[in-house]
């Protein structure tokens, strides 16, 4: 089984199992599958994301939901920084009230993302999506305990380096909306490591189910 930990599309078979995310359109988790929701930093807007995250919170018990995000803080967008610290803490202590994981979207914001986890006090949880940068912010998050999710990132020789210092407790894979296959992914990750598929694929199925329970794969 390949675990696509965020895609922002449906499983294409059954030998995959996905988490969907949603940053609108929230009343699509009534359909069977596995969902994160969230209200990404991008699309925020002054005024209006409380009424939409009062929207979310509708839906963020629901069974098919099992995470919360992808929320965070991007640097690279023209959102108000200091809007989205306050939607990402919202997004941080409700994951907390019913104890669902986070996957993190942070461009440029690694520093300020912890910092805002430790001041609401954050006991689920964490996993930073599209990891794609230096090997210092990668095992300085890994040290607190969070998890790291790549994509077509793997591609590039710098990352395949760094996976390879990397816990593989601590991993996980994801198409996000790009082009590149789940298949394609852990086929790149096999080879970066010198792993046996049957091998990988069980690691990262373990490291899904300790965080969402193994009932759901």
């Amino acid at each position: 089984m390949l675990v696509n930990i965020h895609t922002h599309h449906h499983a294409l078979n059954n030998s995959q199992w996905v988490i969907q995310n949603l940053f609108e359109r929230f009343e699509e988790v009534k359909n069977i599958g596995n969902y994160s929701i969230g209200l990404h930093p991008w699309y925020l807007k002054q005024g209006k994301w409380t009424e939409e995250f009062e929207i979310l919170k509708k839906y963020a018990d629901s069974n098919f939901v099992l995470a919360i995000g992808e929320c965070g803080l991007d640097k690279s967008c023209t959102t108000d920084f200091l809007l989205q610290k306050e939607v990402f803490s919202a997004h941080i202590i409700l994951a907390n009230e019913i104890k669902k994981p986070l996957i993190i979207h942070c461009v440029n914001a690694y520093t300020e993302i912890v910092q805002v986890l430790k001041i609401n006090r954050n006991n689920v949880p964490v996993i930073f999506h599209g990891f794609n940068k230096k090997e210092h912010i990668a095992l300085s998050l890994i040290k607190e305990g969070f998890f790291l999710s790549f994509g077509k990132a793997l591609l590039n020789e710098k990352i395949q380096k760094l996976l390879i210092k990397l816990p593989v407790e601590n991993i996980f894979f994801e198409t996000d909306d790009d082009t590149i296959t789940i298949e394609e992914t852990y086929t790149t990750a096999e080879k970066i490591l010198s792993i046996e598929a049957e091998v990988l694929q069980l690691q990262i199925k373990k490291n899904a189910i300790k965080l969402f329970g193994n009932g759901l794969l």
